[in-house]
């Protein structure tokens, strides 16, 4: 039966679907290349993953790899976090500090969810990545560092173009080889596979030998997989807690007879829905609202950017 084919491996990566072959022959073209290559893929599809990847098949794979999740710097930082400041170049700054970008010189430079990077920011990258050059704030003598630059996105990339989130000389800059990451409902039985191979892991983490039931195998096919594989995971470990030697999943529509469902845009909770349930599907409804966006997503709710990562990390 299909969850019995082997899941193959490539870098960090696995799936043995057309849709990852596909993927996996691309990264090993672009690999071994100082090309900058865009990632554009759903949350939850491996985007991080796919950049050590790459990282450990170049010639950099001895250096650092360093990760920087823009969406998750505030604004007035990010520049200071990127290239670094000068001792009392502003209140606080007690002594000289390197960015991100001296941090990764000689390695490579993953920037994720870019288009959550404010637009003058965005001119001042360009810049960078034109010269190899910048002055860290407060500086006037020029660093140069030698980088691979390696950035994702979890937004269509002409849509983030026409929303003005993403400025389009950089885009053309950044996709000298634009990569699509494909959703985990497009790899047909690697989500089978998938969960095989995480119950597996947790297995052998705590030497036991739980199995996924048939039913199960089944209800694991017809979820729409939102959060793709990262969601896939999480659930994996949530169920195999929950379950016994036959570790059994929920039907994607059902959980314990109390799970939201979408309707004309608006939530519908049954009555005794617990707290952090109703708050887990109100906040990833919101978040899919927004196609991604967590600044929109956060002011939307009434709360912090920083507060939403927490909660997202929880979930």
């Amino acid at each position: 039966m299909s969850s019995e084919k082997p899941l193959k491996q490539f870098g960090l990566l696995y799936g043995s679907s057309v849709a990852m072959e596909t993927l996996y022959r691309q990264l090993e073209r672009v690999a071994g290349t100082e090309a900058t290559v865009l990632l554009e893929g759903e949350s939850g599809t491996g985007k991080e993953l796919i950049a050590q990847t790459l990282h450990l098949a170049s010639r950099r794979a001895g250096r650092k790899f360093v990760a920087v999740n823009c969406g998750a710097i505030p604004a007035h930082l990010i520049e200071a976090a990127l290239f670094g400041h000068e001792k009392g170049s502003f209140t606080g700054a007690l002594r000289q500090q390197a960015g991100y970008f001296e941090h990764a010189s000689g390695g490579t430079l993953f920037l994720d969810e870019i288009t959550e990077m404010p637009c003058d920011m965005q001119v001042k990258l360009l810049r960078v990545l034109e010269s190899g050059n910048f002055y860290r704030i407060g500086g006037s003598d020029q660093v140069r560092v030698d980088v691979r630059l390696i950035a994702a996105t979890n937004r269509p990339l002409l849509q983030a173009v026409q929303e003005g989130r993403l400025r389009q000389d950089l885009m053309y800059r950044l996709a000298v080889f634009p990569v699509r990451v494909p959703p985990l409902r497009e790899r047909g039985d690697d989500m089978i596979l998938l969960a095989q191979h995480f119950l597996r892991e947790l297995n052998r983490q705590a030497g036991t030998a739980k199995q996924l039931s048939r039913l199960s195998l089944d209800r694991l096919r017809h979820r729409s997989w939102p959060g793709n594989v990262r969601e896939l995971k999480n659930l994996m470990v949530r169920a195999y807690i929950l379950s016994a030697d036959i570790v059994q999943i929920d039907a994607p529509d059902a959980r314990s007879g109390r799970r939201t469902v979408f309707a004309d845009g608006a939530l519908n909770f049954h009555v005794g829905t617990p707290l952090a349930d109703a708050q887990r599907e109100l906040i990833m409804a919101t978040l899919h609202h927004f196609s991604g966006n967590k600044r929109l997503t956060a002011s939307a709710l009434g709360i912090s950017v920083k507060t939403l990562y927490n909660r997202l990390k929880d979930f």
